[in-house]
């Protein structure tokens, strides 16, 4: 977690200064995220929540997205982790929503995605999504790149 901890500061230091807030949404990093942003002192003024949103069943009772608001869309993609980026942004009151979602490893997803697949979303007054493919099948590695690659996206956001 230590290499996460410099782009974390930098985001509660953005944050804090604009008085935003923030939300997160995980599925792959397994809460990494959250981790790097709550090892920064004074996070509980810009940090809202976090979910790690890894089922089904975690997705309807975390982030309240349905069966129906996934008509069309399927996990692991763009447009899921955009949805679920909002969604949290929403339920939490948030300035920010930050979500991930993929396939760390050692196999790839029920969806057909390689592991070392995972799509990331910023939703906010800036709006951003990317997918990251690692061409890794190391779980542990994949975590860490999904999780430098959401911060990294939300400072690009935040800029």
């Amino acid at each position: 977690m230590n290499e996460l901890l410099p782009s974390a500061e930098r985001i509660a230091a953005r944050l804090k200064a604009r008085g935003e807030t923030l939300a997160v949404g995980e599925s792959s990093t397994g809460g990494l995220v959250c981790a790097a942003l709550l090892a920064v002192p004074g996070a509980s003024a810009w940090f809202l929540g976090g979910a790690v949103v890894y089922t089904v069943k975690a997705r309807e009772a975390l982030a309240g997205i349905t069966a129906a608001d996934m008509a069309g869309m399927r996990g692991a993609t763009e447009p899921y982790a955009a949805l679920l980026a909002e969604r949290l942004r929403a339920r939490h009151g948030a300035t920010w929503g930050l979500a991930e979602t993929g396939a760390t490893g050692p196999a790839g997803n029920r969806y057909g995605d390689p592991p070392g697949h995972s799509c990331l979303a910023v939703a906010g007054p800036r709006a951003l999504a990317v997918t990251l493919r690692t061409g890794s099948a190391d779980r542990q590695a994949n975590m860490r790149a999904f999780a430098a690659r959401a911060l990294a996206l939300l400072e690009e956001a935040l800029e």
